[in-house]
């Protein structure tokens, strides 16, 4: 294995890593964004829902951008733009401020999702065995990080823009220097020389459209847990409201050990096995909510949730390689737009069933959308000929062009 693809692994974990921070300190200081704009409880879902979409439009943006631009250069710009505009978030006073600094943190953030795991899956290529979990290991090792700092910001009663400047501060420089290490993969350069030439392989919709449910059903099991498991233990199971935080820092502990170990079942078992086992866990997981009888069997039910959910996105970019590995970063870009979906189809739906009937009830909902991923689970096997699971080519130096020779 070349120097330059351990460079360029390093260099793009750093970057999920920073992304997953400056999310997590973004989100879990929402109550806060409000407080200090004075954002109605009418007016925030507004505020709320903006940020996916606009991160879809980013994405679909991306597709058509890395025809003539590299991910690794577009993923060396945006990365500055979604943390200044984290900053702009905490340093302004009015709604306008905030309403323009979300739409670039949105915009920016879906083209860099799609341009960081174009990369990633190139690169995971260029290896020829699994390592795309890894990615998302740091990318939750990020988000425990955030959200630990916007902890502490909240706890010392830090004003916003005090919490976000040295966080932006170390990681900006950082990220820019480590950019200088990316590795556009060989897919990546293949594409782009088909589609230069009129002869890029299509990314046809009915063949990615199993991935696309599947990214979505992961996300709505996702942004069930972000939005919903504070109050579901508190409301439903009875716990303090100290107790009620637990879970979802729980969650996101267990999604950074699996995505830890994941790459491993991979290339032992196979990206079918694991898939099916990540989607049985997480079904259980949810299972085990909905029946819980007090609080510590509720967590239990998170922390096999984090376990079964973890391993799903990732795959599923990886599948999506796989299946057009001369199109790889049009189908990445496209499939990264349900990850939105999924998070705006999500708590919503979870809330209003739990209005409307029971939460305990609105549990199995996304317990049985995650179940259906079983059906689509052939659609993550490798091909004889490519790399993953017990096909795993021998590795290999061919990694394509750095971002240096852009």
């Amino acid at each position: 294995m070349t120097d330059v693809l351990r460079r360029g692994r390093a260099s793009l974990a750093f970057s999920f890593f920073a992304q997953g921070a400056t999310f997590a300190l973004l989100v879990t200081r929402i109550p806060a964004i409000q407080d200090r704009y004075g954002v109605s409880d009418a007016l925030l879902p507004v505020f709320l829902a903006a940020v996916p979409i606009l991160a879809g439009v980013g994405s679909v943006t991306t597709e058509q951008l890395v025809k003539r631009i590299r991910p690794s250069l577009l993923l060396r710009c945006l990365q500055p733009v979604v943390m200044l505009a984290l900053l702009g978030v905490g340093a302004g006073d009015q709604l306008t401020e905030l309403g323009i600094a979300l739409a670039a943190f949105g915009l920016a953030v879906g083209g860099l999702d799609a341009s960081m795991n174009m990369l990633g899956v190139s690169l995971q290529r260029a290896y020829g065995r699994s390592i795309m979990l890894s990615f998302h290991a740091a990318f939750s090792l990020g988000g425990i990080v955030g959200a630990s700092l916007a902890w502490a910001g909240a706890h010392w009663h830090l004003a916003l823009w005090v919490s976000y400047l040295p966080v932006v501060a170390a990681l900006l420089p950082a990220a820019l220097v480590g950019s200088l290490w990316y590795v556009d993969g060989e897919a990546s350069a293949a594409v782009q020389d088909e589609q230069a030439k009129g002869e890029g392989q299509p990314v046809v919709f009915k063949l990615l459209l199993p991935l696309c449910l599947v990214m979505t059903f992961a996300y709505i099991g996702d942004s069930t847990v972000s939005n919903w498991s504070a109050k579901y233990l508190k409301d439903v199971l009875g716990s303090s409201e100290q107790l009620s935080t637990v879970p979802y820092n729980v969650y996101m502990v267990t999604t950074l050990l699996g995505r830890s170990l994941g790459d491993s079942g991979v290339r032992r078992f196979g990206a079918v096995a694991v898939v099916r086992i990540g989607a049985l866990v997480a079904a259980l997981g949810f299972a085990v909510v909905a029946v819980a009888p007090g609080a510590w069997v509720g967590m239990l039910g998170f922390t096999l949730l984090g376990l079964g959910l973890c391993v799903l996105v990732p795959q599923t970019f990886a599948a999506a390689g796989r299946l057009f590995p001369h199109a790889s970063d049009a189908a990445v870009a496209r499939l990264n737009v349900f990850n939105y979906v999924g998070f705006l189809i999500g708590s919503p739906l979870v809330g209003a069933l739990g209005d409307a009937w029971s939460y305990r009830w609105a549990m199995l909902v996304p317990m049985v959308l995650v179940l259906v991923t079983l059906v689509y689970a052939r659609s993550f096997a490798a091909q004889p000929d490519r790399y993953g699971g017990e096909h795993e080519r021998p590795r290999t130096a061919d990694v394509g062009r750095g971002s240096n020779g852009l």
